[in-house]
């Protein structure tokens, strides 16, 4: 047996991304009891920095221990019980992940969808709403498998008005493109770590509103081995997952801290530095350099005369969808990029399996120097694979944005 040892990647795919080195800094620390009061007191720091985060004045504001899809899980069966309605818009791989964990909740589940690379118009969902009449409203803000950012502002009111709950996952797009839990009225978020918050996958932050809250403490319930006389168990429908039975979860993160789970401490570490990492440079210079770097990208990529997949007015600051030329193997060039250059990019899923590269400028790779070395290396794969193009345009096209000649 050997010591660990990774190649020093750099990863420009659709994420995960490398990490920020003060995140693993951060996650090196060792270890205190999970009720220890330092512990607790970061804790309840996480929560109110990831309140700024997600631009929230949320209460119930926390991390899911897991991945990004342990939070949508929690999210997801927590609110749901077996027969409600839920809608949900599907416009890429992800909005097919969320109806695929509401029907195993046993829900009502309606779909609307678009073709993939487009988006939904606000009218199209207020019309799915007062036909199905659900419960919630789930969809994904940014969808990687497209590259696509659907547009939120205005349902958060459309909800409202019907008397819909509003849930979102926000994992691919947090942190590099605008988001607003309060002003544009979501009920629910849920994120992970490994995009542009910059950190690991294996925490997934979680913001309720006062509405959500009420909604799933009908269904609470306390475990009998630590039950107190004082504990009732309400009147909903028990949650069916323990482990993601978001009151639970909420008690532990609670003033009474009723054990649940023991707190993955390491990830805690690390969420909280990507918050801190964040708020420090100012969510508006990070929100500034993904689109900075993301516009780079997408001028290298056009320069080199390949062509974009999808609706470039709703693509993501963090993520380009790069049609493959004809008679290039997308395989091979991804192949290549990896073990001559040591850069990670990615292909798709579903039905552009295979037909597009998805090419990511998130969180600590959301640099010039990342995005230069990604082009004229991805330039220089494709040249010797015998495509023809021009040379050096790609990077002079991407450096004439860094210094503002474009």
């Amino acid at each position: 047996m050997q010591l660990l040892s990774l190649p020093p990647r750099l990863l420009m795919g659709p994420g995960p991304i490398n990490c920020y080195p003060r995140v693993l800094t951060a996650m090196s620390t060792q270890l205190v009891g999970q009720y220890d009061p330092t512990m607790t007191s970061y804790m309840n720091e996480v929560m109110e920095l990831y309140r700024r985060v997600f631009n929230t004045q949320n209460q119930q504001t926390f991390l899911i221990d897991g991945t990004s899809r342990a939070g949508i899980e929690a999210a997801l069966v927590s609110c749901l019980e077996p027969g409600d309605k839920v809608l949900i818009p599907i416009f890429g791989r992800f909005g097919h992940l969320l109806a695929e964990i509401a029907e195993r909740a046993d829900a009502e589940v309606h779909t609307i969808e678009v073709p993939w690379g487009d988006v939904f118009d606000p009218q199209q969902i207020e019309d799915a709403i007062k036909k199905v009449q659900p419960k919630l409203l789930a969809i994904v803000q940014g969808d990687t498998s497209t590259t696509m950012l659907q547009p939120l502002e205005e349902l958060g009111d459309i909800c409202r008005a019907h008397d819909v709950l509003f849930y979102t996952d926000a994992t691919a797009s947090i942190g590099g493109n605008p988001l607003e839990t309060d002003a544009w009225k979501i009920d629910a978020v849920t994120v992970g770590l490994q995009k542009c918050l910059g950190g690991p996958s294996g925490s997934a932050p979680i913001t309720l509103s006062e509405r959500f809250v009420t909604t799933v403490r009908k269904r609470a319930h306390v475990e009998a081995g630590i039950r107190d006389a004082h504990h009732q168990d309400s009147s909903g429908m028990r949650i069916r997952s323990n482990y993601f039975d978001l009151p639970m979860i909420m008690d532990y993160w609670g003033e009474e801290r009723l054990n649940h789970h023991t707190e993955a401490a390491t990830m805690l570490f690390g969420s909280r530095e990507c918050a801190i990492g964040l708020l420090t440079e100012g969510q508006d210079a990070v929100l500034k350099r993904h689109q900075l770097a993301g516009d780079a990208m997408l001028a290298g990529v056009q320069a080199m005369g390949l062509e974009i997949f999808g609706d470039l007015k709703h693509k993501m600051n963090n993520v380009v969808g790069v049609n493959i030329p004809d008679q290039v193997d997308g395989e091979q060039i991804r192949h290549d990029l990896l073990n001559i250059f040591n850069i990670e990019i990615g292909t798709s899923f579903g039905p552009l399996k295979g037909k597009v590269w998805r090419i990511g400028t998130m969180g600590y790779n959301a640099r010039q120097d990342a995005v230069l070395h990604t082009l004229q290396s991805l330039e220089t794969v494709l040249r010797r694979a015998g495509h023809g193009l021009p040379a050096g345009a790609a990077v002079d096209a991407a450096m004439a944005l860094y210094s503002g000649d474009e």
